[in-house]
């Protein structure tokens, strides 16, 4: 068991590790820096145990805050404060925090400045920024995502671990994710190639916009029609597809973005399902057509654990048909954010019972 646990992890981070390389330099306990390669390629050198964190990437600042390390940060950007749900339930102190971004995605370098962090995160779909940012105010900038990536979400972890002084909790949460994982994937042994559903995802409140890469549909025993295609720009994992092009692809299921408020929803499933261009699709004929968490500007590391058991459940329900989807995501939850009921307040407050409970 320990042995397939070790093989897991080491299989999933190799799989990440073309993300970034960290290379501890030389030099005193106080002077020590790490100097690391991040998503868009760039060397950046950044201080060991930074005390002082400017988050712009909620991916990152809610590891940040996973790793108890959410007294350290010193901003917001503007997403987190104006639409991330899930930030007001697991860091209500939040609201405390400056805004340093605009609803444009630009940046206040002058609030930045006078926040003087030690270290800034950026999201490398915005590419232009961390050189930007770094160019004018000197403080060192790194752009990282996992983009549908077990390997890189976990290398996440266990870097921004390193740069807090924190490894023994990155590992703790890192290991945890990977004992949830491999329960779903000893279910997933027996589990032919013909068995696993072709399914496509309708993702960022557009039937067309779907991930080329989305680890937690192939990790439930699925198969993602669009794996392979290229990303439509840099540092994103999503393409633009056509009509014509689900159409041929015929999947089994689709799977909408559901990571919003109701009423915020573009795209949901009673509108696929009456959409007369996809009524030959398979998905459609038989209402195969579901709600699925996805990206909610990046992934939440515990609520992607939870889909990945939610959407095991839904593509084999034979072998999942027990289990209490919310109580295991509140046990998910707590574990990460140390706080009781997280999952099911994130229930309430988007609707998910309405849902995840559907067989």
């Amino acid at each position: 068991m320990k042995a397939r646990k070790k093989g897991l992890k080491l299989m999933i981070l190799a799989a990440g590790a073309a993300g970034f390389l960290v290379i501890q330099s030389a030099g005193s306990s106080s002077a020590q820096k790490l100097t690391l390669t991040d998503n868009l390629g760039r060397t950046v050198e950044v201080p060991f145990r930074a005390e002082e964190i400017l988050s712009l990437q909620p991916e990152i600042t809610r590891i940040i805050v996973a790793l108890g390390a959410r007294d350290r940060l010193v901003g917001l950007d503007y997403f987190l404060r104006r639409d991330d749900h899930l930030f007001k339930i697991i860091y209500p102190e939040q609201a405390r925090l400056p805004v340093v971004s605009r609803p444009d995605d630009s940046v206040n370098k002058e609030a930045i400045a006078a926040l003087s962090p030690d270290v800034i995160f950026a999201s490398p779909s915005e590419f232009l920024v961390p050189d930007s940012i770094q160019r004018s105010l000197g403080i060192p900038v790194v752009a990282l995502s996992s983009q549908g990536s077990f390997g890189r979400l976990l290398n996440e972890i266990e870097l921004v671990g390193r740069i807090t002084g924190l490894e023994a909790r990155a590992k703790e949460l890192v290991d945890y994710f990977l004992e949830n994982i491999a329960d779903i994937a000893r279910a997933m042994i027996s589990v032919s190639a013909e068995e696993k559903p072709k399914v496509y995802l309708a993702f960022w409140s557009s039937l067309l916009r779907t991930p080329v890469s989305y680890e937690p549909v192939s990790a439930a025993g699925g198969e993602n029609v669009a794996a392979g295609l290229l990303p439509s720009s840099t540092g994103s994992p999503g393409t633009v597809v056509t009509i014509e092009q689900i159409i041929k692809w015929d999947p089994d299921i689709i799977l909408v973005h559901g990571n919003f408020l109701p009423r915020e929803r573009k795209v949901t499933v009673e509108q696929v399902l009456a959409d007369k261009r996809l009524s030959s699709v398979k998905a459609v004929r038989n209402r195969q057509v579901f709600y699925t968490f996805g990206y909610w500007y990046w992934w939440d590391p515990a609520e992607v654990a939870v889909e990945t058991l939610y959407l095991a459940n839904l593509f084999h329900q034979e072998k999942f048909r027990d289990i209490d989807l919310e109580a295991a995501g509140n046990t998910i939850f707590e574990k990460f954010y140390g706080q009781a009921g997280l999952f099911s307040k994130l229930c309430e407050v988007l609707a998910f019972h309405d849902w995840i409970k559907k067989k």
